[in-house]
């Protein structure tokens, strides 16, 4: 007994350090010792398997145990669970529910943990059913887990009536629910209340509480309440300085509200800065635009020493240049996470894959991933998306169908992924048989945007009443978006009758939103019903409504160059109208191309005279590319990158520019990619 209680210390012991070798010559002596069937010994293998990642060895062991306890069971689910394998853990609960070991608290909090890891509140119920016939569901580990299960599933009600259910609510209780409200988009508000409530009752809140509470004040820009706070941090003597959690928190609040000076401020004051006090400051510089300040940060944080970056930082600023299709600056960091040790880390693959799909790059992500060392389903999905939004149907359900025979399930981000990848590409047969595989799924939580893929395929393919029966008979509520997708593709075949149905729901839920009175008012247009669609102007003019502004960017000569809707502080303006004037000159002598009325009112920055399309951002951005690189045949590919949806007109010109340079023009809009060739389109004109 002696022997076997030393060789489970030492197995706690690499458990707690991480020490997978060493443990392993543990197992090694445990077998070799014969003490391969005493459960606390198993057990404690178990543990020490899952919390190194070795699921598969941790497996073995529990198959093998001749006699098992609630302990092993749990340690087992706990470990799939710590390696995010939440149906594993599930799985295993329906399995011990056919032995005869009955669940404790802990077995119960980590499915509940699992219910909320896969977002399927169905599950959690079922765990609460269990819960309550065997009286657990008053301890509190359990109804915290149940709190933070139903709020990872926005299903907040169900978490506000576990909170409520509490009698005596300890501080976990109130961290976990406040934490729920501040984690979701519209619910910071809340989040405040409670703060506010739990002190009046007594409750003394600590670093968790201030970290949840300023992440709700940074989401709804609540700049006054969260300097209060911080004021009332250090009026309490609180040592600030030394949490880092609380000042990642309050250096996060002052970058997105604009207060990048405070920010800074308070991270110079920091004595020991960590890599997570950094993070937080470089990611906020990059993702507010200030990208050279971000590097100049990142730059120092390196000369630190090689441990000082971590795998998050890079994935998350390869993530920012992605976004901007900056090539350059992403093959920076793709070949500093070659020699740097996070660059291992699996996220930040992912993070470089998806910067090339965004940057045009598709030769080049294919390259990169067959490369990669170990591919998850983010991985997958990833690549699914970019050959999606590059119009290559085909390509990615061979990789999805590929993903299935590697063993890796997909999820409902990859299956949303082939979804829009075949709506995209028109595939409607293949679409339906994708969404009837998601239907089956009972593991894969359904969403509004997976039923929006087949809307928009079927509303493009001129089955209307189809894609309208699908948002009418959907399980959730249909929200905005899905009500604009249908309405997109009744302008599309100009069904004026069902538009007015559709644009009257949309008007209803969402009323001072200019998109819906601009769509409404182009379907108006294509109708020649002229005194509808001055409604509809007039409505968004007395409401004084403004749409976001279309911009464009193109990198020319290692410099990226912004424009906006009619920009004309470009300091190459002068030329870069000549250039576009003469383009229109030839194109409409070669091709008889003329601006249409038509497409302008279509535009979705909505500028609809005929000299104003001139003046697009994307048409400046092209002709600013011109000026630099000549006008002559052949020639590098021009790439550009705007953040809504090309214009239609613009559509046209660029397709004749394609053909009368004999140029490549690479388009990226906010929807998908455009390849421009000799004439043609990628997207078919299906966009």
């Amino acid at each position: 007994m002696i022997e076997q209680l030393r060789l489970a210390k030492l197995l706690r012991n690499c458990s707690r350090n991480l020490w997978l070798n060493q443990g392993m010559q543990v197992h090694a002596a445990v077998v070799k010792m014969g003490f391969w069937f005493d459960m606390i010994v198993s057990n404690d293998l178990i543990v020490m398997y899952g919390k190194c990642g070795r699921m598969d060895s941790a497996y073995e062991v529990f198959e093998r145990m001749p006699e098992r306890n609630v302990v092993s069971w749990t340690a087992l689910m706990w470990g799939f669970l710590h390696q995010d394998c939440a149906r594993e853990t599930l799985n295993l609960l329906i399995r011990m529910g056919y032995s005869d070991v009955r669940p404790n608290e802990y077995t119960l909090s980590t499915s509940f943990k699992a219910c909320g890891l896969l977002g399927i509140p169905e599950n959690g119920m079922q765990v609460q059913g269990m819960c309550v016939k065997t009286g657990y569901d008053w301890f509190s580990v359990v109804a915290n887990a149940l709190i933070d299960m139903y709020a990872k599933c926005n299903k907040m009600s169900g978490a506000c009536l576990a909170f409520d259910s509490i009698p005596d609510k300890e501080l976990i209780a109130w961290n976990t629910i406040i934490a729920g409200y501040s984690s979701l988009d519209g619910n910071n508000d809340k989040a405040l209340e409670l703060f506010k409530e739990m002190q009046k009752l007594g409750e003394i809140p600590d670093e968790f509480t201030f970290t949840s509470v300023l992440k709700a004040c940074s989401g709804a820009g609540a700049v006054r309440e969260g300097t209060q706070i911080h004021a009332a941090l250090i009026t309490r003597g609180y040592p600030v300085l030394e949490h880092g959690a609380i000042i990642c928190a309050l250096v996060d609040l002052y970058v997105k509200c604009g207060y990048l000076l405070q920010a800074r401020k308070l991270f110079d004051h920091i004595g020991k800065r960590n890599v997570n006090s950094w993070t937080t400051l470089v990611l906020g510089y990059a993702q507010e635009g200030y990208l050279s300040e971000a590097m100049r940060l990142f730059k120092r944080l390196r000369g630190r020493g090689i441990q000082a970056v971590d795998g998050y930082l890079l994935s998350g600023l390869i993530g920012v240049f992605a976004d901007f299709a900056f090539v350059e600056e992403g093959r920076q960091m793709h070949a500093y996470a070659v020699k740097d040790p996070s660059g291992s880390y699996l996220p930040v693959a992912n993070s470089i894959l998806d910067m090339y799909l965004k940057s045009g790059l598709v030769e080049e992500a294919d390259l990169f991933f067959s490369k990669m060392a170990m591919r998850n389903v983010v991985s997958y999905s990833t690549m699914i998306t970019g050959y999606g939004k590059h119009g290559l149907g085909k390509e990615a359900i061979h990789l999805f169908e590929k993903m299935l025979q590697e063993k890796v399930k997909p999820d409902q981000v990859s299956y949303l992924a082939i979804l829009s990848a075949c709506s995209h590409c028109g595939l409607v047969d293949e679409c339906q048989e994708y969404f009837s595989r998601l239907c089956a799924d009972r593991w894969i939580k359904k969403k509004v945007e997976h039923y929006a893929c087949m809307v928009d395929l079927l509303g493009r393919a001129g089955r209307l009443e189809e894609a309208k029966s699908i948002v009418n008979n959907m399980p959730m509520k249909p929200d905005i978006g899905i009500w604009q997708t249908l309405l997109s593709s009744c302008k599309i075949h100009g069904n004026l009758e069902m538009a007015e149905e559709v644009g009257n729901i949309l008007l209803r839920l969402d009323r001072d939103n200019p998109v819906n009175y601009v769509l409404m008012s182009n379907i108006y247009a294509n109708a020649g019903c002229w005194k509808e669609r001055q409604k509809m102007r007039e409505v968004v003019k007395s409401k004084r409504l403004r749409k976001e502004g279309g911009r464009s960017w193109v990198e020319v000569d290692k410099g990226v160059h912004f424009f906006y809707g009619g920009d004309d502080t470009h300091p190459l303006t002068d030329r870069i109208h000549e250039v576009l004037k003469e383009m229109e000159r030839i194109l409409k002598e070669q091709m008889g191309y003329d601006f249409e009325v038509r497409f302008a009112l279509h535009d979705v920055e909505e500028e609809s005279k005929v000299e104003n399309l001139r003046v697009h951002s994307e048409r400046l951005a092209i002709g600013l590319a011109l000026v630099f690189g000549g006008t002559e045949e052949g020639g590098n590919v021009i790439k550009v990158f705007k953040n809504l949806r090309v214009c239609g007109d613009c559509h046209e010109f660029i397709k004749g520019l394609s053909k009368v340079l004999r140029k490549v023009f690479l388009v990226r809009d906010a929807t998908r990619f455009h390849k421009f060739e000799d004439g043609l389109c990628s997207c078919r004109d299906y966009w």
